[in-house]
């Protein structure tokens, strides 16, 4: 069972009734988790070759009876060592790898084949080197959206929201790693996902770029409320950006730590003294794990 911590800058506000029935029925439906993972286990079988063109079967388990809920509308960080199964278990959440037991549930319902609510953006450079940044972005629409006109203008929306005015006809070559970085969580963006699945995608970026992206996420999370489940390696970056953190064992992968924060942002995680000690418990926590 994972300890959970609770970090709070202020007492909760309380919450006002809701005076009608559609309202109470929409509230629930809010406060419902948009994400569950229960008794999670995944397993998959690595093959090796030796002599004589012999080769050996190896089950290896990556997930082991995860439990994680993510309510709407929260912004989780999923902090781990490196192999450790925090990549497949945003691979499940989408219906890329499907679990050996356990339940995955996607706002209620169980995830079975490919998860098309959920936007996933990883830290490879997946944008299309032969198409400019307007094809880039607009090439999700394309399977929605018929009309030209409506691709159109919810690109230039984007466009201007992420600060790519001018570079509609730029090829990908051309723009630095943090355009780059904004391109591909545009064109992510653009089908309005519920939830965006988001695998260390500011981890080639080098500090500054990191930051700025990091400003601009939580400004975009802010404005759209989206669910956002954010892996990295960074106890920083998982303090700077999340609601909620939860760290991952080793692998096989279990929950071992979780920590609530409830500080407004941005935060001064490298001045202010109570980052400095959740950092050093998260720290205690993952060093046996690495």
């Amino acid at each position: 069972m994972a300890e959970r911590t609770e970090i709070s800058a202020s007492p909760p506000l309380l919450k006002s009734s809701v005076a009608s029935a559609d309202a109470d029925e929409i509230g629930l439906r809010r406060s419902a988790p948009m994400i569950e993972l229960r008794s999670l286990t995944l397993r998959f079988e690595k093959r090796t070759h030796g002599k004589r063109r012999t080769s050996n079967v190896e089950l290896v388990t990556v997930l082991d009876r995860m439990d994680l809920t993510v309510k709407r509308g929260e912004f989780v960080a999923l902090l781990g060592p490196s192999g450790c199964g925090k990549s497949t278990a945003l691979n499940t959440i989408a219906g890329l790898a499907t679990p050996t037991s356990g339940t995955v549930l996607y706002d209620g319902e169980p995830v079975d084949g490919i998860n098309t609510r959920v936007g996933y953006v990883t830290q490879h450079d997946s944008l299309l080197p032969w198409r400019t940044v307007q094809f880039n972005i607009e090439l999700p629409l394309k399977i929605r959206i018929r009309e030209k006109s409506s691709r159109e203008r919810i690109v230039s929306e984007l466009m201007r929201t992420m600060g790519l005015e001018g570079f509609e006809s730029a090829f990908p070559s051309a723009l630095s790693g943090g355009m780059r970085s904004r391109v591909m969580l545009a064109r992510t963006l653009s089908y309005e996902p519920e939830a965006l699945l988001m695998d260390e995608p500011f981890a080639a970026l080098d500090v500054l770029t990191r930051r700025k992206m990091q400003d601009e996420l939580v400004s975009l999370w802010a404005r759209t409320s989206a669910t956002v489940l954010y892996v990295t390696h960074d106890i920083d970056e998982a303090l700077a950006l999340a609601d909620r953190i939860v760290v991952f064992s080793k692998r096989p992968a279990s929950t071992i730590g979780e920590y609530q924060l409830d500080q407004p942002r941005p935060r001064a995680v490298r001045s202010d003294p109570i980052y400095g000690a959740l950092y050093g418990e998260i720290w205690e926590k993952l060093r046996p794990q690495v």
